[in-house]
């Protein structure tokens, strides 16, 4: 009787050793046989269920990777083990018009910031773009090139103003009433500008003597002496009693001088010191003689005009006794 107790407790420890885990189950097989088939088949149920799930989301992917390998172009085709794209951002084939719309692994376009790339033009001319600026089609549009003259034009002797009487000159650089004339050290005017070509007609805007001074003021500024003597000259001719022509003879000379015609000029700021010798010009145009006449090499006339200055207009500029007195030391006075 004892050998099979002992046989028995032998392979019973030997089952609790082997199966742990599974003494619950042991213990419940001795209680309730039907219970543990009930749960064997609950458990079935889940296995089952999660199995048919995954065979789903197989047949899910088997799906998107065709959709892919048909929608791709030839040469970017994922093989068999390429991982099919995230679902929120598929790949789709760039257009011509759209170069860089829905590109993938990209967070900005090439050259971000700056505007978009117009599309090339056709060959012989095509269709322009609605927003080119040509100004053919709008010769009067603010940034159409114009010639010199106050945006004017060149005309005629008989064309008239393009500008109603009373309102402002515009010459590009809004300039004073007069510049400021620095007398340069050594009397050497600045170099004419390169060219030959004969000078421009023009006129003013509108057709009264102050603009067609202030015409040739801003020649002046712009260093364009041709049109500048020329303007001078004309209203000279037109304008001889006129309160801006002792100006106008000044401005003359300045202009001959910057081109070095020194002859012509020291006759014009002669002029200047004999007609209108009252003038606030005066003192300038004498001191500019000086310079002149030095230039032609006739140094007793050049210092005469010099100490004149300082005789006849005791209460001159601050520039021009400076330059009386530099013009006396290079010249040797």
């Amino acid at each position: 009787m004892s050998s099979p107790l002992h046989i028995r407790f032998a392979v019973a420890a030997s089952l609790a050793l082997a199966c742990l885990p599974s003494v619950a189950w042991a213990q419940a097989d001795d209680v309730d046989p039907e219970m543990r088939v009930e749960q064997l088949e609950n458990r079935l149920r889940q296995l089952t269920g999660q199995n048919e799930e995954l065979q789903y989301r197989n047949r899910q992917l088997e799906e998107q990777l065709r959709q892919l390998q048909g929608s791709a172009p030839a040469g970017q085709r994922p093989g068999p083990a390429t991982a099919p794209p995230q679902q929120n951002a598929p790949y789709q084939q760039p257009s011509q018009n759209q170069p860089y719309q829905n590109q993938p692994y990209q967070s900005a376009p090439p050259n971000a910031g700056q505007s978009a790339p117009m599309a090339p033009t056709p060959p012989g001319g095509g269709n322009k773009r609605g927003d080119a600026f040509d100004p053919n089609r709008n010769p009067n549009a603010p940034g159409v090139p114009r010639a010199l003259g106050g945006g004017q034009l060149p005309m005629g002797g008989n064309a008239q103003g393009g500008r109603a009487p009373g309102e402002p000159l515009n010459l590009s650089n809004n300039p004073q009433a007069y510049p400021d004339q620095g007398y340069q050290q050594q009397g050497a005017p600045a170099q004419p500008p390169a060219g030959g070509a004969a000078p421009l007609t023009t006129l003013p805007p509108s057709a009264t003597p102050k603009d067609e001074f202030d015409l040739g003021l801003g020649y002046i500024q712009r260093k364009d002496y041709g049109l500048a003597e020329e303007t001078m000259r004309n209203f000279i001719a037109k304008y001889p009693s006129d309160r801006l022509v002792a100006d106008a003879q000044y401005w003359l000379g300045e202009s001959l001088y910057q081109r070095q015609r020194y002859r012509d000029a020291a006759e014009s700021f002669l002029s200047v010191t004999t007609k209108y010798d009252k003038s606030a010009k005066a003192p300038d145009a004498l001191l500019r003689l000086g310079q002149s006449l030095a230039a032609l090499k006739e140094k007793e006339a050049a210092c005469a005009a010099f100490g004149e200055i300082t005789r006849k207009y005791p209460r001159a500029s601050s520039g021009v006794k400076q330059g009386v007195a530099r013009e006396q030391k290079r010249v040797g006075c």
